[in-house]
């Protein structure tokens, strides 16, 4: 389960930096600016419209991934197992002692040095 944890802690962080990055390399629709700093796509390898599908779904399937992982390290996290208490929500009873297992304990008590008395 320490494995499964570790997993998806390592995914969830390269998901969120995979995120962080695709976010940063994306322009808005207000790219005038960009534009000018040598960022026209038109000449790019995905042509000019196909870079923005393409870093846009990447980043809403790297941010899903994070979602989901997100999600399950809280259930994870939060899974705690608990012992069965019946079908009547008690506690099971114990069986009483036999009266011979008394005897045993008695005598091991008899056994035991007792306590150095002090003086008042």
């Amino acid at each position: 389960m320490a494995i499964f944890k570790t997993l998806l802690v390592v995914l969830q962080v390269l998901s969120a930096l995979g995120v962080i990055g695709l976010v940063l390399i994306q322009h808005g629709k207000g790219a005038d600016v960009g534009a000018a700093f040598g960022s026209g796509a038109s000449g790019s390898l995905f042509g000019a419209t196909g870079s923005a599908n393409f870093l846009s779904r990447t980043t809403a399937v790297l941010a899903t991934l994070f979602f989901i992982c997100t999600l399950s390290l809280t259930m994870l996290g939060n899974y705690k197992p608990t012992a069965s208490l019946g079908v009547m929500g008690a506690a099971p009873a114990t069986a009483p002692a036999p009266a011979g297992a008394s005897a045993p304990a008695a005598a091991t008590a008899a056994s035991a040095p007792a306590a150095p008395a002090v003086p008042k």
